[in-house]
């Protein structure tokens, strides 16, 4: 709800939070309040006790103007900010005049209240199904020379969220140079809070790392022209106390793929300063007069009920309002992906070899990754080149498909549209497309160049050709890939002047090309990707209803990741795949059973060779996707809470207590009614002589009965080492033919729970679980628990 409040003030309510700003005597917008709902009545004097008294500016600070001496803009909390009047924080906006100058000073003009859902003619933006959304336009000019600043706040009650996006209209009568300008800014009234973010590297995504604020600034940016693996434009602040379950915090979050930038900075005074948006570093934006500039929209959520509470938040409003089309809530298919199990040493025959393989333990899709088109063979040829190599599929793609689609299965193919390679056709032909300083030797990613997006002859080029290829074959999945990073920024297209919008341009060109083939193609599910996670945004979901989530299918590594992914996005976006051991990232080995029960709690698949596989880890793979299919709605759609949590801490630093945060990661995902959820329990080590774990689910509805139970498995003789010749009755070598006989055919039952138990007491008693192996015995009640071991549990209202 939206309310303009007597002598302008403005507050937005949702059912959870209030968020308050007014008018000062100055002309500019003061921030009042975000946080926890609070009763505003009508009338003057409504806001009093939210409004800062002002009498005398603090010393060494310059005053707004002679008429208001009691405000130094440096201690006000404002709804956005400049330079040049007085306030020396990070600012929301600035701008070069014609003049040379950069002061800005924007005043208060006007204001409208509607229901006009969000828009923009150059980027994606959150929606309603309806077509409606409450809706807060305020308006402010430029003092001096005019320029127009539109501020739109949008107010999605259902899920606690209310997003911000500025537009800069140039209604003056000469050019202007943007410097930058923010999508959301929040001042707060006091210091000490904690700045949370998720960032990392290639294959280890999305590390949590919290930031104390007591003074100075603190900037979580991309530079890379992608959201980037190195810092996710997620972030959050809230107090050093703030835990899963208890305590305020504040979420943040940009619908937005290029360069981003989220300060937090802490005055003189004690107030901290939040911004969010495009990143200033390499941005800079003419606008001639009469043109605008559309910054992203950014997305803004409080929680009084921990980080489970603002995830609940964030996960509703990514699956409501920004996935959208067919794919939106419809369950997504158990997939075979063809890369680590032949990577480019593919063709028509492998293909349907191991789409057979798929077919016989319950795949549903089969998507065959890169190596194609052109003469790829490697990565150092072919991007660009569409064409299908005869060599490797002699009847095209249709033949492909038609072949896959007989198994009745899905048909999926890998493409990285906007790369392009030296040694390519398209580069022969258009060297001038590639983002590339002429007469300056290139600094190379993986052997190609990025198409330059900004030049709408390109953009029209990738439209074409794509177009051609999903319609030469009965395809119903794409992954869209992109495996670089900018470097030598420079497009042949636009002037030198304009050289500093080559990254937003280039994103700006992207949506583009997404949006039209994505409406051409609406019965394709397509799959985000960039070297894993290095562009895992709102931006993309606005296309793509999932994105891979990291290249590193290591489960001890991805339980760290998917933990790190789910503070502000749902794990109906996120895909997860069961690999190989030895992990072909990490060479760890771990067992198929914890790769499995990681991997499912995503949109789930395979990316092994199923052709070279025991019958007996295929009886595995099929009795796991029988169980998945099974419980996919509540997985991928379900309300996802964590428990105690890992994280991304060093394996060798392991607490005595095995129940201990830091060894264990748990994780509970609820169906919306409340009636079915399943549990998972990882270890990263064994403490020894330890043998009692306790697993607390989450969500549950407190008064009704539930029934919890496990898989029962069974244990191969050979995890137990030498110690087998404690039971058997000869001697088994290890590493010999005997013991790996007996391994077929003798198998050790781990334990079983079967349980039943009232919601609250499993939340918050937990359910003791049955002893792990502690050296001292085992037999069918003890739980086979060693390094890296995991457990997913299931629950059923009565």
């Amino acid at each position: 709800m939206i309310r303009h409040i007597y002598d302008h003030a403005w507050v937005l309510d949702t059912p959870k939070t209030t968020y308050a700003f007014a008018l000062l005597p100055t002309g500019q917008l003061e921030h009042l309040y975000y946080g926890r709902k609070i009763t505003v009545k009508e009338g003057e004097g409504a806001l009093d006790a939210l409004i800062e008294k002002h009498a005398f500016a603090p010393g060494n600070t310059c005053i707004y103007d002679n008429d208001h001496c009691g405000y130094s803009l440096e201690d006000v909390r404002l709804e956005m900010s400049s330079y040049g009047k007085g306030d020396l924080r990070d600012p929301f906006a600035d701008i070069t005049f014609s003049d040379g100058s950069s002061t800005c000073d924007f005043q208060y003009e006007s204001f409208v209240i509607d229901d006009k859902e969000p828009a923009s003619d150059t980027l994606p933006v959150s929606y309603d199904e309806s077509g409606k959304c409450e809706h807060l336009c305020i308006t402010l000019s430029e003092k001096v020379k005019g320029v127009k600043l539109h501020l739109h706040y949008y107010v999605y009650e259902d899920c606690d969220c209310i997003c911000r996006m500025p537009v800069l209209e140039n209604t003056s009568g000469s050019e202007i140079v943007l410097k930058r300008l923010m999508s959301t800014q929040i001042d707060l009234d006091r210091s000490g809070y904690v700045f949370t973010t998720f960032g990392g590297a290639w294959a280890r995504e999305m590390q949590k790392t919290s930031i104390p604020l007591v003074r100075g600034k603190f900037v979580n940016s991309s530079r890379s022209g992608e959201s980037s693996h190195r810092a996710n434009p997620f972030v959050m602040i809230h107090p050093a106390g703030t835990s899963e379950d208890f305590g305020d915090v504040y979420g943040f979050n940009l619908i937005y793929s290029g360069n981003h930038y989220e300060a937090a900075e802490v005055s003189p005074f004690g107030k901290t300063r939040f911004l969010s948006g495009i990143n200033p570093d390499g941005f800079e934006f003419r606008l001639s007069p009469g043109e605008k500039f559309e910054a992203p929209e950014a997305v803004m959520s409080y929680s009084a009920e921990g980080f489970n509470g603002l995830s609940s938040h964030m996960h509703r409003f990514v699956r409501e309002h920004v996935v959208r089309g067919e794919w939106k809530k419809k369950e997504r298919p158990v997939l075979l992906n063809s890369w680590e199990a032949a990577y480019f040493d593919i063709d028509e025959k492998k293909l349907v070899k191991l789409a057979k393989a798929g077919k016989e333990v319950g795949i549903e899709l089969l998507v065959m990754d890169d190596g194609w088109f052109g003469e790829r063979n490697d990565d150092h040829s072919s991007l660009g080149d569409w064409d299908v190599n005869p060599k490797k599929l002699p009847g095209g793609l249709k033949s492909l498909a038609d072949k896959i689609t007989a198994l009745g299965m899905g048909f999926g193919i890998w493409v990285e549209p906007e790369m392009v390679s030296e040694k390519s056709k398209l580069y022969e032909a258009h060297p001038d497309w590639a983002i590339q300083i002429p007469g300056r030797d290139h600094s190379e990613g993986r052997w190609q160049r990025i198409l330059d997006l900004t030049n709408p002859e390109v953009c029209d080029y990738i439209v074409d050709k794509l177009s051609e290829v999903f319609s030469s074959a009965d395809i119903s999945y794409v992954k869209w890939d992109m495996n670089r990073t900018f470097t030598d920024i420079y497009s042949q297209h636009l002037p030198a002047e304009k050289q500093g919008e080559v990254f937003h341009r280039y994103i700006c060109g992207l949506y583009s090309v997404m949006k039209i083939l994505t409406e051409k193609f609406p019965h394709i599910l397509f799959e985000g990707c960039a070297s894993g996670g290095n562009r895992f945004d709102l931006g993309i979901l606005s296309y793509f209803p999932q994105i891979w989530a990291s290249d590193d299918t290591d489960p001890v590594c991805r339980a760290a990741i998917q933990t790190g992914y789910s503070y502000g996005y749902p794990m109906s976006v996120l895909s997860a795949h069961v690999s190989a051991s030895p992990n072909h990232q990490t060479l760890r080995e771990t067992s198929l059973e914890t790769r499995f029960n990681v991997a499912a709690f995503g949109v789930f698949g395979y990316e092994c060779n199923l052709c070279d596989m025991k019958k007996e880890d295929l009886a595995a793979i099929k009795a796991q996707i029988e169980l998945y299919k099974k419980w996919r709605p509540v997985l991928q759609f379900g309300e996802f809470h964590r428990g105690r949590n890992a994280g991304s801490l060093p394996v060798n630093g392991v607490s005595a207590d095995p129940n201990a945060e830091g060894n264990l990661t748990e994780w509970t995902v609820v169906s919306d009614d409340k009636e079915k959820a399943v549990g998972f329990l990882m270890q990263k080590l064994v403490v020894p002589n330890s043998q009692f774990h306790t697993y607390f689910a989450k969500g549950l509805k407190e008064d009704e009965m539930y029934h919890f139970y496990n898989r029962s498995l069974k244990i191969d003789v050979r995890e137990f080492g030498d110690l087998v010749n404690t039971a058997s009755p000869i001697h088994l070598k290890q590493d010999g033919l005997l013991i790996d006989i007996v391994a077929k055919f003798v198998k050790m039952d781990t334990e079983n729970e079967d349980l039943k138990a009232s919601g609250s007491a499993l939340m918050y008693s937990g359910v003791h679980l049955k002893a792990a192996f502690g050296g001292t015995g085992f037999n069918s009640e003890v739980r086979h628990f060693p390094d890296f071991a995991s457990r997913i549990y299931f629950m059923e209202k009565e």
